[in-house]
């Protein structure tokens, strides 16, 4: 729970409050940097909270001294002194010149497919056409005739790209990489509003951000009417592929809305914005106005293209395998025509359907009982079933008797970011070459790198989707049970790096395993997502490993404010009311490892007034309400810091 969503539950409590005013002592926002002597106190005028409330009152409160002195020290640096990459941090690998190896997803469009798509696109980024095509091969058309693009990759289970908050100052530092004019509009946005930075949802709304960060830059732009080379060869483009893979919906709806906005007030503005998706509800809802024309890539999918893609991988496949080269010798052609016309019919216009057919007719690897050459398996492409539900639950099937199986599937599928062979190995507790005997039959529908540098990730977002669906997998579902397992091998591999190293710190990281990294980002997101389903037993295992890991390393905030959460949904599972003094005890531990000016002190402080709010929704102890109110008005002095790091950093 945030601090923000505090007076929302409190209402539902039956009590009346008036508007509270808060006395900040502090302020290190200046308004310009030079203007504030380094580590000075500035008082500010009171600010008054809950203002606005009708007939209310607060009786009998108690003020609990929580903070202590409070006092922000900030060391000023000119902004001007700071690259704008580096005061916007954008997502380096959510464009479209990314290593798509390493950050999936590896699409692009076969030589000679979808010309007529691609042509009809590019034509509608220079005038009023429009159309769907793949969009790397757009923005590699774009950029190749001299008309810079830029652009975001949305990607589920990626990290921050399979989140919406970062877009805005992504694409603004890409903007001013190829329009340098737009730099100074965007700097001086972000220094008359240093919240434009959060890399969370936090303090300003999505439309502001974009309008803020790239809209308003990007018109300030135009209307000084000087020329722009970026805008020479025709209107500047942004590309957003895989809008449906970002998982924050209603934020979607919002950037839509606020894009439409602004080009009913900019008609003639110079700006096209080219996006990707499948159809979801939430998205065509807001697309589906006169302002937008709507295109379906499957309309554009012709037998033509499909045909063209298979002689491709044919050709390569022929030339790479001996048996196929032997067959041809001795029998002539190899698929005939009458072969690829039927494969061609029985795929039906999907590459995805033509791209794992390919796989499974050319795999080098198979069971026992399988057909032992391309030829002999050809016949049985054309048996099968073209829906991708049938598709996965037939090609998961040829692994489901080997060992490990279900964990090591179940793993990939839940995996907050994708990791290679040997990190899966190391997380379920395994061998690697376990781990690539089971996927090596499965390269139809997931891409298992040659390499262990390169993670393992599905050659479709939409086997996820099977995976994590019940009613669709039936025996393949990845239950979120599983989140407690991975939780607690996160918690194991960071003690074992511990045990290794005790005075492990954030910059010694970079020299431990992808696994231990990824363990020490994410465990808490596996603990989020399994938390309904957590035994005791698995309770007790996991305080047991943190009390080791505080043993060995008394002043880690990670492995304290993780024990404190554990003991929490401890305490809501048994409700148990030791539990209850013991994690908001943990938590007050958490937070005298933050004394000002830490700027993590406002989470901690926000934790422990959650953990107060609920002991008191358990037990009625108005002493636990009184103190949580205490607590959040001190996190919301701190909140009037948020932000100043970003620009002048300690």
């Amino acid at each position: 729970m945030h601090g923000r969503d505090f007076y929302l539950r409190l209402l539902s409590h039956p009590f009346s409050v008036t508007a509270v005013s808060v006395d900040l002592l502090y302020n290190p926002f200046p308004k310009h940097p030079r203007e504030a002597p380094e580590a000075e106190s500035i008082k500010l005028a009171p600010m008054n909270f809950l203002q606005g409330s009708h007939n209310a009152h607060i009786e009998h409160m108690v003020n609990y001294h929580v903070e202590g002195g409070f006092q922000a020290h900030v060391s000023v640096i000119n902004p001007e002194q700071r690259s704008l990459f580096d005061i916007l941090r954008p997502i380096t690998d959510a464009s479209h010149t990314r290593d798509r190896k390493r950050s999936p997803p590896d699409s692009f469009c076969f030589p000679g497919t979808r010309l007529q798509v691609v042509k009809n696109v590019n034509g509608w980024a220079k005038s009023e056409i429009t159309s769907d095509a793949e969009p790397h091969e757009v923005c590699n058309t774009s950029e190749r005739e001299d008309r810079p693009v830029i652009s975001f990759f949305f990607f589920r289970n990626a990290g921050d790209r399979g989140r919406i908050w970062r877009l805005a100052t992504t694409l603004a530092s890409q903007m001013a990489s190829v329009i340098p004019q737009t730099e100074p509009f965007i700097r001086e946005a972000v220094q008359a509003n240093p919240a434009l930075l959060m890399q969370d949802e936090g303090g300003v709304s999505l439309q502001a951000r974009m309008q803020c960060l790239v809209y308003a830059p990007f018109r300030a732009v135009v209307r000084k009417k000087k020329r722009v080379r970026a805008l020479t060869q025709g209107p500047f483009l942004i590309v957003l592929d895989g809008l449906d893979e970002c998982e924050n919906k209603d934020e979607v709806q919002e950037l839509i809305d606020g894009m439409l906005e602004f080009f009913s007030g900019n008609p003639l503005i110079p700006l096209r914005v080219f996006i990707t998706s499948r159809v979801e509800q939430h998205i065509q809802s807001r697309l589906n106005v006169p302002a937008v024309k709507l295109d379906n890539l499957v309309d554009h999918c012709s037998n033509n293209d499909i045909a063209t893609f298979l002689d491709i991988l044919f050709e390569d496949g022929c030339r790479r395998n001996p048996v196929i080269r032997a067959y041809v010798q001795q029998h002539g052609e190899w698929p005939t025509q009458s072969d690829r016309r039927k494969l061609v019919e029985h795929i039906g216009g999907s590459f995805i359907f033509a791209s794992v057919v390919f796989k499974f007719i050319m795999a080098t690897n198979t069971e026992a009982n399988d057909p032992p050459t391309p030829m002999d398996r050809l016949p049985l492409a054309l048996e099968m079933n073209p829906g991708l539900d049938g598709l996965y639950t037939q090609t998961l099937t040829r692994s489901k008797h080997l060992p490990h199986f279900p964990d090591i599937i179940s793993t990939i599928a839940l995996l907050v970011t994708p990791i290679p062979t040997s990190g899966i190995a190391e997380l379920l507790g395994i061998h690697t070459y376990e781990v690539v005997n089971a996927l090596v039959n499965l390269q139809a529908i997931i891409q298992v790198p040659g390499t262990d540098s390169i993670p393992v990730t599905f050659c479709h977002t939409s086997l996820r989707d099977f995976l994590t669906s019940q009613s669709r997998s039936g025996g393949f579902f990845a239950h979120p049970s599983h989140h407690v397992r991975l939780f607690l091998r996160c918690l194991e591999c960071h003690l074992k790096h511990l045990r290794q190293d005790p005075e492990l710190t954030i910059p010694s990281r970079d020299s431990i395993s992808t696994v231990a990294q990824y363990a020490l980002k994410y465990s808490n997101r596996h603990l989020l997502h399994g938390r309904i389903c957590f035994k005791l037993s698995d309770f007790d295992s996991a305080i047991h490993l943190y009390r080791e890991g505080i043993a060995l390393q008394p002043s880690s905030l990670e492995l304290m404010d993780g024990l404190a959460e554990v003991v929490r949904l401890r305490a809501h599972n048994t409700r148990s009311p030791m539990d209850w003094d013991e994690a908001i005890s943990l938590y007050r531990e958490a937070l005298d490892l933050r004394p000002p000016p830490h700027p993590s002190r406002s989470d901690s402080l926000n934790t422990l007034g959650n953990a107060l709010i609920d002991r008191y929704q358990f037990t009625g102890i108005m002493a636990n309400l009184e103190e949580a109110i205490s607590v959040y008005l001190w996190v919301m002095r701190l909140w009037a810091v948020i932000g100043a790091q970003a620009l002048w950093p300690t």
